[in-house]
């Protein structure tokens, strides 16, 4: 039995912290993963448009025979993971959902504090999950303005993403915080900046391990079962050399980057 082709998408290199937990879950299905760096942030950009982004990539990551798709991207899922399944029944979708359930779940003080942009806290996915599992917790938010930014450029541990996680993260503490949320898959490449400024008693939960399952479960395959290798295929509506670069530093692996371009009409091309 041949293994299903895997669609990962996110607005630039922040589902490759996905990406690496697939590569720990699923062995063996090839993967194709698109980065709209063209339009990166998403977090910043009006849900309808982030939608018809969504739209048009699901229909090319079709294209190239993905038999599912993972949207690697909070702001995305948020603004286009119902209209996905909707448009698409018989395809399995997997999203991000911020982790407010094993925080509330885990939380000694009854503070959670949750970082993630700001399409994310205005979608509909996050209020639902908050009035779902939050019931008796006090979540504190914020957007981290310019952090996605500077992680896209390879600042994880310049002086200012160290300015704006302190900003972010230290009323959150002194409110008593025990658990921190992360709602953005760029965030989980800043974990240790995070862990230094909260201290070794604020637990950091990153969603990618459990969407990598979720995503195992879904194929219904067996964690680890298949053994020969993954064959990944990364393309960029971006600069492909920044892309690799990155590419090498997060994943170390070296790998062809495939250039991609949005066309006047809002389609997606091979340059």
């Amino acid at each position: 039995m041949v293994p299903a082709k895997i669609g990962i998408f996110d607005s630039g290199f922040g589902g490759l912290s996905v990406l690496r937990a697939v590569l720990h879950v699923l062995r063996g299905h090839p993967i194709v993963y698109l980065a709209d760096q063209a339009h990166v942030p998403y977090g910043q950009r009006s849900m309808k448009e982030v939608q018809e982004f969504s739209i048009e990539i699901t229909r090319w990551l079709l294209e190239q025979s993905c038999e599912e798709i993972i949207v690697a991207c909070n702001t995305a899922s948020a603004a286009a993971l119902h209209h996905l399944r909707n448009v698409y029944p018989d395809v399995p979708f997997v999203g991000m959902e911020p982790a407010i359930k094993p925080a509330a779940e885990q939380t000694k003080s009854g503070v959670v504090g949750v970082i993630a942009t700001p399409a994310t806290f205005q979608g509909a996915m996050y209020t639902s999950v908050v009035e779902r599992f939050a019931s008796g917790v006090i979540v504190l938010e914020n957007t981290c303005p310019g952090l996605v930014e500077e992680i896209e450029a390879g600042h994880l541990d310049g002086p200012e993403t160290h300015r704006i996680l302190q900003t972010a993260l230290q009323p959150m503490l002194e409110k008593g915080i025990d658990t921190i949320v992360l709602g953005c898959t760029h965030f989980p490449f800043v974990i240790p900046v995070i862990q230094e400024i909260a201290g070794p008693n604020v637990r950091v939960i990153d969603p990618a391990p459990a969407i990598a399952r979720q995503a195992a479960r879904m194929l219904k395959t067996s964690t680890g079962s298949v053994v020969q290798n993954t064959s990944v295929k990364f393309y960029t509506t971006g600069n492909p050399t920044i892309f690799f670069e990155n590419i090498q530093f997060f994943l170390s692996t070296e790998t062809q980057i495939h250039p991609m371009k949005w066309d006047n009409t809002g389609y997606l091309q091979s340059v």
